[in-house]
């Protein structure tokens, strides 16, 4: 069985960004030689999720609409006073909202590959969830098979 590992890195520039990273995905399975298996794309991120939905621009904003219910910004969470008081550097971030949106979405999803391609419908998208941008970020794509 043959693993094979890369990380894609981009920048967001919005705090809530709907990442479309299909492409870079299918190019590191396309590299990795891998014809029949699973990739995994992870996010080392406490504040960004891993996701597959539609990318449809109005559903983008239901999305989005969604996850400000769920976890506004304006909302008092303990996470920011302890950010606050806890006497080490910041970046002076209150982002307890970010770590909530994340935890509701997921940090990886795993896809199936089949003859060197991923498994997705034509409706399917990999997205890179960003919940505290503007960042420079990554995911890890890892694809294991034959």
């Amino acid at each position: 069985m043959k693993i094979f590992r890369e990380r894609i890195e981009f920048e967001t520039k919005t705090q809530i960004e709907f990442v479309n990273i299909t492409d870079r995905v299918s190019d590191v399975v396309a590299k990795s030689g891998v014809r029949e298996g699973i990739v995994t794309i992870f996010s080392p991120h406490t504040t960004m999720s891993v996701t597959i939905n539609h990318d449809e621009p109005l559903l983008l904003q239901d999305f989005m609409r969604v996850l400000y219910k769920a976890a506004p910004v304006d909302d008092q969470y303990t996470h920011d006073l302890f950010e606050l008081s806890r006497g080490t550097k910041s970046d002076g971030r209150s982002n307890g909202h970010s770590h909530c949106k994340a935890l509701l979405l997921g940090a990886s999803e795993t896809i199936p590959v089949e003859r060197g391609h991923l498994l997705l419908t034509e409706l399917q998208t990999v997205f890179a969830v960003e919940f505290d941008g503007s960042r420079k970020r990554d995911v890890i794509v890892q694809v294991m098979g034959e």
